[in-house]
């Protein structure tokens, strides 16, 4: 069972904590994490651009002059894509470009997301992350005791303080365990875990 030192906020060693290996150790498969993130970002597409036919466009339907005689091209409507205010040919109309992804497969995604950054020792375990007031200027101070610059901070439950003082600061992103997903843990270099936090991501992976 691998075991990680759990640290404070002033970046102190307070004690260790064991691990679940079939969490924080799972073999890293790059194509099977990249079809995880091509799915989570195809769902987030809204789908909604919309374009109007020659069906359903304003305008007469009458033939705009006769067939011959006039010298112009011949045209049946001026509806048609060829006029200006014409309808659209093959324009986008609204779809749903979601990606069709199990349970399993998303939940080993995470798993495999989490152990990459444990194996790369990028990997922060901390026992609490409480801010009296939200202040950046305080949350940049203790971040940069970790020598941290860029980092998905994870929290056992939502933590106003922390938010308001993160959301200001480029490179980082607080999160609840019940949110964490595979592309926030790759987009970011390291991952901060609070400890209560671990139990309850845990406990949700290998359910």
């Amino acid at each position: 069972m691998p075991v990680s030192e759990l640290r404070n906020t002033n970046n102190e060693k307070v004690g260790e904590l064991h691990l679940n290996e079939d969490v924080f150790c799972v073999p890293v498969d790059r194509h099977f994490l990249h079809t995880v993130v091509k799915s989570q970002l195809a769902s987030r597409r809204a789908g909604n651009a919309c374009t109007k036919t020659r069906v359903e466009v304003h305008g007469s339907s009458i033939k705009p002059f006769k067939q011959k005689g006039t010298g112009k091209a011949r045209s049946g409507s001026k509806r048609s894509p060829l006029w200006r205010g014409g309808g659209v040919s093959h324009g986008p109309k609204p779809r749903n470009f979601a990606l069709k992804l199990n349970k399993k497969a998303r939940r080993l995604g995470v798993k495999m997301a989490i152990s990459a950054r444990f194996a790369e020792s990028n990997l922060i375990l901390i026992d609490s992350f409480e801010m009296e007031v939200a202040k950046t200027r305080n949350f940049l101070s203790l971040m940069n005791g970790f020598d941290v610059h860029n980092a998905l901070i994870v929290v056992p439950e939502h933590n106003d303080n922390l938010e308001r003082s993160s959301r200001n600061v480029h490179g980082f992103k607080v999160l609840t365990s019940v949110g964490l997903n595979v592309y926030d843990v790759l987009n970011h270099k390291h991952l901060i875990l609070i400890k209560k936090s671990v139990e309850q991501i845990e406990k949700r992976l290998l359910a």
